[in-house]
This record gives structure tokens, sequence and C-alpha cells, in this order.
């Protein structure tokens, strides 16, 4: 595409059940992409096209298409809402230049709305905010709007009101043209009337209109100048001052409608061309020189620069490995050999795809701002950086959530056992949040993921794609260790082995220290006196300190919330190596986290439960009963919400309690919240059984 301010990178995400794939579907169909719009429950969406998705009918992988629309071309990817899926919108979000959050008008702000929102907030991603299913009962398009405002880090800036709601509901204001969009109640929503704003919603019209001038003109001081002395604002200021506005992350213009019912889906689509930023809007990207790590390279949108590019997905297939890339400066051919920067290798890319949902068309060539799919590829995997074979930049990687549950998993057929590990290493390459390791006491494999549903579907995908039958133990909760106050610690490693003797001494102290929500690394500090050791054996220390760390002291689980700094070492001319150092600082590791009050740590999740008033109490009893801390409770229309932080240990089985326990009317959503201390009367029976 020669003209750049005309592509449109963006996502669709959501809380769960919001309506992202049916606001999608009905996006294809507007666009003439497709000729027939499916449906979320029939299973038969774009989108949603993976076996899986359509019998469980939600969203699992995010799904890229392409479309026009008006004189834009808009690739859009349609993300998951289900947190145990939150790697999909994590690595989606890292590449998009806009996104457009949906939100249900009767629920307003729920639990992964939340978690949606900072992960745009953390890549600096313009949105708008779409209020669907205003037919529905209890819908209220300002409680919604309140919710997005209150408790959101947001300003929210309604430019369509709506024309009735639930029932009644028949489209809505047009605030910056002051007309009526008005949807027949038969037919698909491709026919709707443009007329005058009736005469008993005047006021009403005339009312936001005012508060929405006020609001665009806090965004820019000339407009500000004008809006005091009083004088009238034109419709096209307005658009310019709310674009900018929302491109700087300033404001997020709102709308509303019924994708179901199919009511105002084509306004968004104006919106995201009016408002949400091109590739030339985005600041250029920064990565560093992978030479000098402190030298902060920037890449414009430019095909005249040199090629930077993001893998930010992977689907591994049985015939090959199809990889996601964002372009983000320079061309990036067929054909080609680029430089795998991340990797420190250079690899072939035989052939370019564009995606639209399951069906790929081969292209030749992509250049800068442009999503596309490679085939070929060998060794990148998500978060590397391709370049080409000159200048060199390494973009950030994508930092996705530590897995919170684990289960055992074996073979039905000890001949499929080779089958199983090739299976496994081919999910953990296409999913981040997934993971498999042999347990060394047990020989058990161990897979973990981000939820009970998650690793329900990594398991169903075994069988039913790569055709390897299994059996599963009960799910495990990933606990992890820490330590509860400073301590030293000397690792001194003298061994012979045949005739060479090996000689290393390493002292190091620990600490715990207090990381942001959902960063849980070890930090390590190198404070060796210069000239103690050669380089290469200060970074063998590290090597041997993450290695000693991955294991822990208590149950094997992984060190998390620490800071390690070392303090000294010793080398001998003769008689060090690098890997006498890796096992000096693995001994030391061990023996100051020993000395440090080791403690276990449990997984605390974040539990929003909507329930009939009726059954309030008996819930909200029951999960006390499961060790949660109730944090907030509040009305939702007819409907109590209580929020709490409860132990996942405590939580399995939950979906299936909370039903029976308000006859099925009940819903529930939780996600990963931090990692806290296990109480002591508890520690010994998680380390008798596991």
């Amino acid at each position: 595409m020669e003209d750049l301010s005309r592509l449109r990178n963006i996502g669709i995400a959501a809380h769960i059940d919001a309506g992202k794939t049916t606001t999608t579907e009905r996006i294809l169909f507007y666009s003439g992409t497709i000729h027939k719009m499916g449906d979320v429950d029939d299973g038969t969406t774009v989108t949603d096209f993976d076996t899986e998705e359509q019998q469980r009918g939600i969203t699992i992988y995010s799904a890229a298409v392409s479309l026009e629309w008006r004189d834009c071309r808009i690739n859009l990817i349609d993300t998951p809402g289900h947190v145990d899926f939150t790697a999909e919108v994590e690595r989606s979000l890292r590449v998009l230049d806009g996104a457009v959050v949906v939100f249900d008008s009767k629920e307003g702000v729920e639990a992964q709305s939340e978690t949606v929102w900072r992960q745009a907030e953390r890549y600096r991603v313009p949105r708008i905010c779409f209020l669907n299913k205003m037919d529905k009962t209890g819908a209220d398009f300002q409680h919604a709007l309140d919710t997005i405002r209150d408790r959101l880090p947001s300003n929210p800036i309604p430019i369509q009101i709506p024309l009735g709601a639930e029932s009644t509901f028949r489209g809505a204001i047009d605030l910056l043209r002051m007309k009526a969009l008005i949807y027949p109640p038969e037919g698909d929503g491709r026919q709707f009337q443009t007329a005058d704003i009736p005469a008993e919603e005047a006021q009403r019209a005339a009312d936001a209109r005012h508060r929405m001038e006020e609001q665009i003109a806090e965004l820019d001081d000339g407009l500000m100048a004008r809006y005091i002395e009083g004088q009238p604002l034109e419709e096209g200021e307005l658009r310019a001052a709310l674009r900018r506005g929302t491109i700087a992350l300033r404001c997020q213009p709102v709308l509303c409608g019924s994708s179901l019912r199919f009511m105002g889906v084509q306004p968004v689509l104006d919106a995201v061309c009016d408002f949400l930023p091109s590739p030339l809007d985005i600041p250029p990207i920064e990565g560093h020189d992978p030479d000098k790590p402190e030298r902060v390279v920037r890449r414009r949108c430019d095909p005249d620069e040199p090629l930077a590019a993001l893998v930010f997905k992977v689907v591994a297939e049985p015939h090959g490995d199809v990889h996601f890339i964002r372009v983000y400066s320079g061309v990036l051919r067929a054909g080609s050999r680029v430089t795998n920067v991340t990797r420190k290798k250079k690899e072939n890319l035989p052939r370019l795809f564009r995606v639209f949902a399951r069906k790929r068309e081969q292209i030749d060539a992509a250049s800068c701002g442009d999503i596309v799919a490679a085939v070929g590829l060998r060794e990148a995997l998500t978060g590397d950086t391709l370049c080409g074979n000159s200048d060199p930049v390494l973009l950030e990687r994508i930092e996705f959530p530590e897995t919170v549950i684990s289960m055992a998993i074996e073979p039905k057929s000890s001949a499929d056992k080779d089958k199983l590990a090739a299976a496994l290493a081919m999910l953990g390459r296409s999913d981040p949040t997934f993971r498999y390791r042999i347990d060394p006491d047990t020989a058990q494999t161990l897979i973990s993921g981000m939820g009970e549903l998650h690793l329900e579907v990594v398991c169903h995908r075994l069988e039913r794609d790569l055709r390897v039958p299994v059996r599963v133990g009960k799910p495990r909760v990933a606990y992890r260790e820490t330590v509860g106050r400073a301590a030293e610690g000397e690792g001194r490693f003298e061994r012979v082995f045949g005739e060479k003797r090996q000689f290393a001494v390493v002292r190091l102290r620990v600490e715990p220290v207090a990381v942001a929500s959902g960063s849980h690394e070890v930090q390590i500090f190198n404070r060796i006196p210069d000239g103690r050791v050669q380089p290469q054996y200060a970074a063998a220390i590290e090597n041997g300190v993450r290695g000693a760390a991955l294991t822990g002291v208590l149950g094997g689980y992984p060190l998390i919330n620490l800071r390690v700094t070392l303090l000294d070492a010793e080398e001998h001319p003769t008689d060090s190596s690098e890997v006498a150092f890796e096992a000096a600082g693995s001994l030391a590791f061990n023996r100051a986290c020993e000395a440090g009050d080791p403690a276990l740590l449990e997984p605390i999740m974040k539990v929003e439960v909507v329930t009939p008033e009726e059954y309030f109490g008996a819930i909200n009893g029951d999960l006390m009963s499961r060790r949660a801390v109730i944090t907030n409770t509040a009305t939702r229309g007819r409907d109590h919400v209580i929020d709490a932080e409860a132990p996942l240990s405590t939580m399995f089985g939950y979906s299936t309690h909370v039903r029976s326990l308000s006859q099925g009317r009940a819903g529930y959503s939780m996600e990963p919240c931090r990692y806290e201390k296990l109480p002591s009367h508890l520690v010994k029976d998680v380390l008798g059984a596991y």
C-alpha cells in the first residue's frame, strides 16, 4: 500500500461475551469482505475458525483479517476475552496501532476489561470505546460510561448517545453531525436512515453536544479560547482535535450500538478511519543496538529505512511453523535472507502471505506498517527481532505473565512417548504462556498454563489435531518461592576432573524485593570489585544463579521477587573456568537462600462474581470459606457484584460450584493478581503433597 496514512492496524478487545467476534463479523460484512454473516452460537464466524472455538462459542486464538472501508485498508485482529488466553491479547496489542474496546452496556467495565485496558496502556495503544448490547435487558449507557470513567485510567468522550434502550433501542444520535441514525427493526443493518433529531430528544442531544464540546476543547488551547468566548465550534475542527487527542492517549471517543441486531457498526468503522492512528502517526519504534545495549536506536515507519520487524506470534503446524510479523521500518521481501537479532542467527525467508483468518494470499513483499505471515523461518520465536544484514536493532521483547497451574500428562501408549515430546515442543513454540518440563524426582511430564480452561484446550489439541492420546492428572497450583530476609552465602567449588583441577569462589547476598505487578524476575547486580575476576566469569556466575533460581530450595519451585548482589569472587591463574564459576554461583545462591528464611508463595486470583440478590449471601459465605478476601460489593442493575481475592488452590472447580449455588444464574471471571506468602500451617501439606 503506497499511502501509509490510509492504513490502520487495529484490534478488537474486551471481556468475554462482550461481543467482539460478532462485531468483527459485522465489520467484515459491511465492508464487503464477506457476503454472509456467521453466528458465534452456530460456530460459523470467520475469525473463530478453530474447532475448539466453534464448539465452545469463545475466541481462543487471535485471528487477523484485512478489509477496505472508505479509502482505508484495515488490518484487524480479533482477540480472546477469556483471561486464560490473555497472551493472545498481549502480543496483539504489542504490534497494533489502535484498538476498539468493546463493553457490554449492561455490565460496563468487567474484570477482563480492566486487564485489556492495562495492556493497552502499557503499549501506549490509542483506543475507541464501543458500548455494545444496547438492546439487552438492563442496558444503561450512562452507567457503562461512568464505569469506564471511574474504574479505568481514561477520559471517555461520547460522540454518540443512544436513541432508546433495551427493547426500545433503535439507533443513536451523532453528536458531531447532530443527526439521528435510525436502524429499521428488520433487515441486516446495511440500510439505515440519517434523519433530523426527533423533537423529544432535541434538548438531551443539545446538552450532550455541549458536554462533548467542552471535553474536546480541553484538548486544544485554541478551541478552549473560542469555547469560553461562546463561539460555535465546527464539526471539522472538533474531529481534528478529537483525532489528535485520541492518538496522544488523552481521550477515548465513545460510540454505542448492538452488533447482534446490526446497529451501530458502520459508525465504528468510520471512527477507526477518523480517529485511530496510521503507522505514520505513531512515534518511531525504539530498540537497542545489540552490540551496545545502552545505545537507543529509533526507526521511523519509512520504506527507505533499514528493515526492522517483530515476530509477535508463532502458529506451530505439522508441516511448518507460520510466523506473524509486524514490519516497523524498511521492506520485508519474500526469498530474502534476514538476521534474527535476538538469536544472533541468519534465516531464510522463503514465502510471505497476507492473512485472512485461515486463508492466505501469497505476496512478494511487505512494507513498513504492515502485518503479514511468513513460512519457512526455522529459529524465530515470539518476540524475536528480524533485521537486514546491516544496521541491526533489537526491539523490546513481549513480556508474558507467569503460569499459575500445572498438571501431569502422559501418553496413553508408551509408543507415543517421543510423539508427545515433539507435540509439546510444537505447542510451546506457539504459546508463550504454555510450559512443559520433566519433574526430576518423579520423571513425570508436567504442563503449565494460565488456567484450567487453558490446559484443557491444550490437551484437546494434542488429541484432536496432533493425534496423541493422553492421560492427565489433577490440576496443581504453580507455587513459587522467595526469601523472607537478606542473607549472604559463599560457594566454593574445588574439584578434580580427570587430571584437570577446577577452582572458583563466589560470595553474594540475596534479599526480598517488591516488584511491579506481573513482574517476578530475579534481579542480579554485579558489585564484584574490578579486576577480581575476568568478565566472562561474572557472566558465568549470573548463569549459575539463574539456573539455581529455577529449582528453589524448599520444594523445587522457582524463586521470584529476589535481588541478588554479587559481592566478591576469587579465581585461580590456571585452574578456573566458566563451568567452575557457574557451579560456585549456584552453590552460593542456594546457601544464601537457605539462610534467608525461604518461604512458599501461592498465586492469588482476582475474582468477580455477578449474582442475583437472592444468592448473594450464599456465594459471599462460600468465597470466605475458600480463604477469599472480599474487596468490594456493588450493584449492577438488578444484580450484585462481588469483587474478591482468593488463592487459586481453593478455586478449582468453582465454575460448577457457583452455578449449583445460584441455580445456574450467577457467573464469574477470574484472573491472576499476584503471589502471596502461603500461611505457615499449609506449607507442610503442600510440600508433602508435591
